[in-house]
């Protein structure tokens, strides 16, 4: 069994991760396996079972053969079981924080803020279970009474990534199940035995077998199967905005429903009037912390010509004293994989070669204490075009541009000049600034003298433009992607009372 790195004997997860197939741990059907890093120190942690298109079938037959007895269950006693997978997560929330910490490479105090997180979001929805609304309304035929009631979609396909799992696992898992559905998680591939504890854990807590199925493998091989199954009534997925085009052509051939949570170019404007210091606090925070790997992260900093030179100078200064690595005390870990990182390191180059200016890292940490990790240096770059390819593509690591503009208005025309709109937050003192921007900013969040991150678990998240296709999850507005809306009349008889 895989142990600690601190030495500790506890024992977290099994060499080989299998895949969850109606409430048994099960191989790849090929037997194949691939390797999983730990990408704070390159060493691989464990084996993980390869799925390919005939796992994912079976996984969704069996997924489609216990659905109907779940949806007979009444929406309160879904809840009662899933309150108790939500309790179980809390019971072995250190263990699983161990999990989280030992695959992204993030501290193991911010994993463990990520799983209550996902507890959090566990209890929130099994609490809707007992509110798990329609509603009445007044016909315009005489004698009858009309009404709608939410039905279960079938059989839930959910995809997700690395950079949160434990909370991307809770994100999608409980909302799907809470409708009545059975889903298919397709695990993230560098986060595997995240998603294998969750599925230990609702299991033991009661969840019926078959009703949550975990599929282990790479997307193109276990992800793209799930999408084109006719017998999966509804996709969620959260990654890039090419691979939710892909998934949403797919999927729309057959007219499934898709829920579509992509990329982000998130901007943060700093006015004249900000507090310059909790800005510069915010701003790191947004652009570095879980190595900028959010779709939520700031990666685009927009501020006043006015206090431009002051504000760069005090970031810039800040970000020298960040500390990369693994520890409480650190504030980034490493990116999840090298080809990711290889990927942030060229298009950097890439940038600077167009006569965009690094202030501050833009290359790999290859000292003693780095080397064998994934780790980016903390980047700011000015200078940047705001059509470069930098200052339209999410990089998803801890890279981020200013931006020098006059006021106002332009700050707000920078920060809607983008292909994305997930979040965008703004710091001043003005409440007229702060109203305008959050009416005005092409965003599915905006916020006012914080960070660019953290939504929670009753309020809905998602996007505009390139950032997704409308839908909004969690909050109540899940219910919506993870069930059907079923109108109902009811005509009487008057001579018949």
């Amino acid at each position: 069994m895989v142990r600690e790195e601190d030495g500790d004997d506890k024992k977290l997860f099994p060499p080989e991760i299998p895949n969850w197939i109606c409430g048994e741990e099960r191989p790849a059907i090929s037997g194949e396996l691939f390797e999983k890093f730990n990408p704070a120190n390159g060493r691989a942690i464990c084996r993980v079972a390869r799925s390919r298109a005939a796992d994912t079938e079976r996984a969704v037959r069996l997924a489609r053969e216990s659905q109907p007895a779940w949806a007979e269950l009444s929406p309160v006693r879904r809840g009662e079981i899933l309150h108790d997978v939500a309790v179980g997560l809390k019971a072995r929330r250190e263990e699983v924080a161990q999990i989280v910490a030992l695959e992204t490479g993030k501290s193991y105090q911010s994993a463990l803020a990520e799983t209550d997180g996902a507890v959090a979001l566990g209890l929130f929805m099994a609490g809707e279970g007992q509110r798990l609304y329609g509603r009445t309304a007044t016909s315009g035929v005489p004698n009858r009474y009309a009404m709608t009631i939410r039905q279960p979609i079938g059989v839930a396909g959910l995809i997700i990534p690395a950079n949160t799992p434990i909370a991307n696992v809770a994100w999608k898992v409980f909302p799907a199940l809470i409708c009545g559905n059975s889903a298919v998680l397709k695990a993230a591939e560098d986060t595997p035995a995240t998603a294998w504890v969750f599925g230990a854990i609702a299991h033991r807590a009661g969840l019926p077998a078959g009703v949550l199925n975990v599929v282990q493998g790479y997307g193109d091989e276990a992800g793209a199967p799930l999408v084109a199954n006719h017998d999966v009534g509804v996709i969620s997925f959260t990654g890039s905005t090419a691979v939710g085009r892909r998934i949403g052509a797919i999927a729309g051939e057959r007219l499934a429903k898709v829920s579509l949570e992509l990329g982000g170019k998130n901007p943060l404007v700093v006015c004249d009037d900000a507090d310059l210091d909790n800005a510069a606090r915010w701003v790191l925070l947004s652009a570095f912390s879980n190595a900028g790997q959010r779709c939520a992260s700031a990666s685009r900093i927009i501020v006043f010509a006015a206090v431009y030179d002051e504000f760069r100078d005090m970031i810039v200064e800040r970000t020298k004293r960040l500390r990369a690595g693994p520890k409480n005390d650190d504030d980034l870990g490493p990116v999840i994989n090298e080809e990711q990182l290889r990927a942030m390191l060229s298009c950097v180059e890439r940038a600077r070669q167009r006569g965009a200016v690094v202030l501050i890292g833009g290359h790999r940490l290859i000292d003693p204490e780095h080397r064998d990790g994934f780790y980016m240096a903390p980047t700011l770059i000015e200078n940047a075009d705001p059509n470069d390819e930098l200052s339209k593509t999410e990089l998803f690591g801890p890279i981020a541009c200013l931006y020098r503009v006059k006021d106002f208005s332009a700050a707000l025309a920078v920060a809607n000049d983008s292909p994305y709109g997930l979040t965008a937050c703004i710091h001043t003192r003005s409440l007229n600034r702060a109203i305008q921007f959050t009416q005005k900013v092409q965003a599915g969040v905006a916020v006012v003298n914080a960070g660019t991150y953290g939504s929670e678990p009753h309020m809905p998240f998602g996007g505009v433009k390139q950032s997704g296709n409308g839908w909004r999850e969690p909050g109540t507005e899940a219910l919506d992607v993870y069930s059907e809306l079923k109108d109902v009349y009811i005509s009487i008889d008057p001579d018949a009372l």
